[in-house]
């Protein structure tokens, strides 16, 4: 059986990172910045893990993944990839000889640490720790990092470890069961990237009335960006505002004609649908037959 290894409360784990993507290469910025060693670095093509190599500029192992079996062991193995290929890491991992019990971590949002159960029957310590933000580069991404709620699960072992990478950076963290990632990893979907999907949504919007796309982001982003401080100070049924919030039908009417007269389907839907929970947020804030009216009328 592997031996333990216990970090005392000044040792920094030495960091292998599988996966040299976006995320991948903003862990390893964020967490050279913050005093841990990074050894080793693998992806799926030796280049693609040279190019976040040499942003990193330190001094490590650079291998493409079917050159794995040459790792030399580390403390902590992270695992950045896609979610498709955390299963084929966790088999290639499974096939290394260790002789300390290390510890694997990946950042997936929806899946859990069960998916290294051939390692952990091991001895190593599994766990996940994600992130909660929207990083689409590497290098602005550690500000995001650190400012980030991390959302942690896994063995005992593995999580008290997470939990101090992430009060290592700065940042805070959280956990929640293992069978509930999936349901977690939908609603960070909702605030993010359906977010994203209904502003796309709106540049449409404003595109049909003579506006260009350039200028449509310029226009509306203000607005989403002060949506979301509101968001931040209170909750969404004080944070709400407009049409719903006042209960306004005859706005309401205009708004269905114009979207039913410029054939904007998708936007229709989207907006009925979003129309409804938004007069549910309003119920307090209207009269009873207003709202009856209006839900009438999203129907």
């Amino acid at each position: 059986m592997p031996k333990r290894k216990n970090f005392k409360s000044h040792d920094k784990p030495t960091v292998s990172i599988i996966g040299a993507g976006r995320l991948g290469t903003a862990l390893g910025l964020a967490l050279n910045s913050a005093g841990y060693p990074i050894v080793s670095l693998v992806a799926r093509r030796r280049q693609r893990a040279r190019k976040a190599a040499r942003l990193l500029d330190v001094p490590l192992e650079v291998l493409a993944a079917e050159d794995l079996h040459r790792y030399q062991p580390s403390d902590l193995v992270l695992v950045a990839v896609p979610d498709d290929r955390i299963a084929e890491v966790a088999e290639a991992l499974g096939r290394l000889e260790t002789v300390t019990r290390p510890f694997v971590l990946h950042t997936s949002g929806a899946l859990s640490s069960a998916v290294f159960a051939n390692v952990a029957k091991k001895g190593w310590h599994t766990g996940s720790i994600h992130p909660l933000a929207s990083v689409s580069d590497p290098v602005a991404g550690v500000e995001a990092l650190k400012n980030a709620y991390w959302c942690i699960e896994g063995d005992a072992m593995a999580t008290r470890l997470a939990r101090r990478i992430v009060r290592d950076l700065g940042a805070r963290s959280f956990s929640i069961q293992s069978k509930d990632k999936p349901l977690y990893h939908a609603a960070a979907v909702m605030t993010s990237g359906h977010v994203t999907a209904l502003f796309d949504i709106a540049l449409d919007m404003l595109e049909n009335c003579g506006i260009p796309r350039r200028k449509a982001r310029q226009i509306l982003f203000p607005l989403l960006d002060s949506t979301a401080a509101n968001l931040s100070r209170a909750e969404p049924e004080k944070a709400l505002t407009g049409t719903f919030a006042r209960g306004d039908i005859t706005t309401l009417k205009l708004h269905l004609e114009a979207l039913k007269a410029k054939n904007l389907e998708e936007a229709l839907k989207v907006y009925l649908l979003l129309g409804s929970h938004s007069l549910k947020l309003a119920r307090d804030k209207i009269p009873a037959d207003i709202f009856a009216e209006i839900r009438k009328r999203l129907r």
